[in-house]
């Protein structure tokens, strides 16, 4: 018997919906709000989540997420008496199993409920098979929301040879994953070749990923071969992909396409079995547009996504990295851990850490250096950029608080990072409203217009209500 969750606020689809539940001896619990649906998603377990779109507390969709973040992940089948193609898009997108219009048969909805349930049961017994197998994930800590989707996304890259995409601003750890990715497949025991594409020289490029034959250009003494070679049987790791020279890019799409290619000065081509793991902090989809990047290449490349989430969007996450790079300093320094105040971790959690977590090791490495002889860490051993603008941003929050203006007291102003946040969201949502509306909501022309990827702009004009019907 599995357990079934109704959300919705039409009593007639609540009472249908229960008929056909119980009639599969499945129990059912109803709720008529949205907040009431997602009290109880997460205080009980739920194997299946039917889910009305217009509720009158908010919008099913944008509750959608947190529905399936909830302990017992449930599928989630979207109902809506207003279907949409654009809806069902965003539905699918955003993780739901199936989005049914209310005025489907009985047949289609039992059907759609027993194929989720199929699907889960499946699941839940691949997973019980492989539960011994502990994910690897050295030097990646957290068990933040964001993080364990992350860590998901590795896990199900690991079973395939998929090319894996990684996205993220500098420092958020693209090789700390791309690491996994390898530790976790079937070519864990071979090479994981590296390839920093900001460092390729570009005359020399060619010879340094293809190889190349003694004699085949001056200097070359000797017979070598290149990283692609290397990496046979391993994996092919692409450091900051978007810095590839363009000479080389339709080069190397062939070579991921053929898995062969020919060192220089050579007469034979020759084969790397090699499995491809890609990262970037840039906006590949812009450089397309800018004719900087191959559109075929970048096709190929983004067979498995994986986008990493800056530090300041985990913040759950800061404890654990203090306590486990603080340890591993203090090893590597031959010194005793050291503790750390509460005033500490707090002001780490506050800072807006915007060289993300490679930022954050060499803070608490530059901190323990400071603090090597004394037991307990205080904000005052951090650098004095962190303490200034944590302070500062404090000191504002503070002052707004206490401020009187002519006999009333000002509104409490937001944090300094609170404030831009808002600032760049409300600019945000006028440009995509002024987009729309001088596109006359033609999504190919406003992604043309706006540099954006279509799967981008779905996620903005989500986010912001914005509808993209015309």
């Amino acid at each position: 018997m599995s357990n079934i969750l109704i959300i919705d606020d039409d009593d007639m689809m609540c009472s249908t919906l229960t008929s056909l539940v119980e009639r599969k001896n499945h129990s059912v619990t109803s709720c008529m709000t949205l907040q009431e649906g997602l009290t109880t998603a997460n205080q009980n377990d739920f194997d299946v989540v039917f889910l009305d779109v217009k509720m009158p507390d908010g919008n099913g969709l944008e509750a959608l997420p947190k529905i399936e973040a909830c302990p017992s992940s449930p599928e989630v089948i979207i109902m809506t008496g207003f279907g949409d193609a654009s809806g069902a898009e965003l539905a699918i997108k955003s993780g739901a199993w199936d989005y049914i219009e209310k005025g489907f048969s009985v047949k289609e909805i039992t059907l759609s409920l027993e194929r989720a349930l199929q699907y889960r049961n499946e699941k839940r017994e691949v997973s019980q098979a492989r539960k011994a197998a502990t994910l690897k994930r050295d030097n990646i800590i957290g068990n933040s929301v964001s993080l364990k989707a992350c860590l998901d996304l590795v896990a199900q890259s690991a079973e395939s040879d998929a090319n894996v995409f990684i996205t993220g601003e500098t420092g958020t750890g693209k090789e700390l994953f791309a690491r996994a990715v390898h530790e976790n497949s079937r070519r864990c025991k071979e090479n994981f070749i590296v390839v920093d594409c900001t460092s390729l020289p570009e005359t020399l490029v060619e010879s340094l990923l293809f190889g190349h034959e003694k004699g085949s250009f001056t200097g070359a003494d000797k017979a070598h071969d290149g990283l692609v070679q290397q990496a046979n049987n391993g994996t092919l790791f692409l450091d900051e992909v978007g810095e590839l020279p363009m000479s080389l890019q339709k080069a190397f799409l062939r070579v991921l396409q053929e898995h062969r290619f020919r060192p220089l000065g050579s007469n034979k081509e020759m084969d790397s079995d090699f499995r491809l793991v890609a990262a970037t902090n840039r906006d590949l989809d812009e450089m397309v547009n800018q004719g900087k990047f191959r559109s075929d290449l970048l096709f190929r490349l983004r067979s498995f996504i994986i986008e990493l989430p800056p530090l300041r969007e985990r913040r759950e996450d800061i404890r654990d990295l203090t306590r486990f790079h603080i340890d591993k300093c203090c090893d590597r320094y031959g010194i005793p851990s050291k503790g750390f105040s509460p005033e500490f971790i707090e002001t780490l959690c506050t800072y807006s850490w915007p060289g993300n977590v490679r930022e954050f090791v060499n803070t608490i490495d530059r901190t323990i250096a400071t603090a090597r002889f004394e037991q307990t860490l205080f904000p005052k051993h951090l650098p004095n950029h962190i303490r200034v603008q944590v302070a500062q941003s404090s000191l504002e929050s503070s002052n707004s608080e206490d401020a009187v203006v002519s006999g009333k007291q000002v509104h409490r102003l937001p944090k300094l990072h609170e404030f831009r946040e808002t600032i760049y969201a409300q600019a945000e949502k006028q440009y995509l409203q002024d987009l729309t509306e001088v596109t006359g909501k033609d999504i190919p022309e406003a992604c043309r217009i706006s540099g954006l990827s279509q799967s981008r702009l779905y996620a903005l004009l989500k986010k912001y209500s914005i509808s993209r019907n015309a």
